[in-house]
């Protein structure tokens, strides 16, 4: 099957994408489903699917270690994958990319590798009020494994990070800030670059949480100058099970093994152990090879259609979505950054998120309900949770028309 997306015109046909995603032509609870929980996780393109399908049908063997026609194909995609991933990121080299299985391991590899080993008690990690637990937890496990400090910069109503606050909370005993680019629970985009810049002015280092960013912002390592960058292939049209962990060689050199296993070894003998040259040192075992193949795909289909395109028409039904969403009475956003996208997280006045959920399912509409994995950000704004829909590009109007209906039709039976 030839892939529309990969004969693009200037202005891609939106409509026609969304026909090449085969999960979205079902219905659920016999309703045609519409698919607003993609900051979860998106549905992937026949394109990705056929390009795991092949690699298991002809190619399936492991990487790296054999000199047979299966092996060496397989290492082939593989390898050529971290070249897409490189490209896509604009980093430097390939050996600058690491395979993970997601952003949740790339943030413990930076933890353990790079933080456990070069930090010290009084040491400090800066964070903001927005972050995912994946970004909150594995600093709080430092903290008492090796006396560490976390240090958290505030957020304001609007759910964005106010600059001057967030230099404040830097100190020269800081080491590491670790911030999202795009929030998950509120859709904020971060000022990035002015706070990797501020960061690098009192010598810390900076660790990105991009899971939520790459499939919607053009992502661009070098211009950013960030030294750590983190997402999700599952975020991004591709498999679950895997991710990438972006870092700057000079810094990948200098860190120890996350893991120990295969592949990740040069020698090993009882008396001692030589570790291989990046980016094998930090991937021991088999790897997910054919989702690192999927995850090719999907770079390959969103460059095709282009992210600066995908963000112009996120923008758009983002900005419709929000005006639909703010006539429902009794609704309030929950998160308003001036600069914000794809995500829209709000609750209705005397209605439970959870009920809200289960009354859209039953008409076909998949949204996310709870804390989103970001518990501090329910605090800070005093709710228990949010109903949270979250855009892709294979979303239309039609999509928001049919959320705006079914929540009023909820809201009849709730209240």
């Amino acid at each position: 099957m030839t892939s529309l997306a990969h004969n693009q015109p200037m202005t891609p046909n939106f409509e026609a994408l969304r026909a090449e995603f085969p999960s979205l032509q079902q219905e659920v609870n016999g309703k045609p489903l519409v698919y607003l929980d993609n900051g979860a996780s998106t549905q992937k393109p026949q394109a990705v699917i056929d390009a795991i399908a092949h690699y298991y049908t002809h190619d399936n063997s492991n990487v790296h270690r054999g000199v047979h026609t299966l092996s060496q194909r397989a290492t082939d995609q593989f390898e050529n994958a971290r070249k897409k991933v490189q490209g896509f990121l604009n980093a430097r080299e390939d050996a600058e990319i690491i395979f993970t299985s997601g952003t949740t391991e790339s943030i413990n590899l930076v933890a353990h590798s790079f933080v456990h080993a070069f930090c010290e008690a009084g040491d400090e990690v800066v964070i903001t009020a927005m972050e995912h637990h994946s970004n909150i937890v594995p600093w709080q496990l430092l903290e008492q494994q090796i006396g560490i400090k976390l240090v958290v910069a505030p957020i304001n109503k609007k759910g964005e990070v106010v600059f001057d606050d967030f230099k404040a909370s830097l100190s020269e005993r800081t080491k590491l800030v670790a911030v999202t680019q795009l929030s998950n629970a509120l859709g904020t985009i971060t000022p990035l670059k002015e706070m990797t810049e501020a960061a690098h002015a009192i010598g810390a280092k900076v660790l990105v949480d991009g899971a939520q960013a790459v499939a919607h912002l053009s992502v661009d390592v070098q211009a950013l100058d960030v030294d750590f960058y983190a997402f999700s292939g599952h975020k991004i049209f591709a498999p679950t099970g895997v991710g990438v962990l972006y870092g700057k060689r000079e810094l990948l050199d200098a860190m120890p093994p996350y893991k120990a296993g295969g592949d990740m070894i040069k020698v090993v003998s009882f008396s001692g152990t030589t570790f291989n040259d990046l980016p094998h040192k930090f991937e021991a075992g088999t790897p997910n090879i054919a989702g690192v193949i999927g995850l090719a795909a999907g770079i390959d289909y969103v460059q095709a259609i282009g992210l600066n395109n995908i963000a112009a028409y996120e923008h758009d039904l983002l900005n419709y979505a929000t005006n639909q969403l703010e006539k429902i009475d009794g609704l309030n956003m929950i998160g308003t950054a001036a600069k914000k996208s794809s995500i829209l997280s709000f609750q209705i006045e005397g209605v439970h998120a959870s009920d809200l959920g289960t009354l859209l399912d039953h008409q076909g509409v998949a949204i996310r309900v709870g804390h989103h994995c970001a518990m501090p950000v329910m605090e800070f704004f005093g709710v228990d949770a949010t109903a949270r829909a979250s855009l892709a590009f294979y979303n239309n109007q039609a999509d928001i028309d049919t959320l705006v209906a079914a929540l009023n039709k909820a809201l009849n039976i709730l209240r």
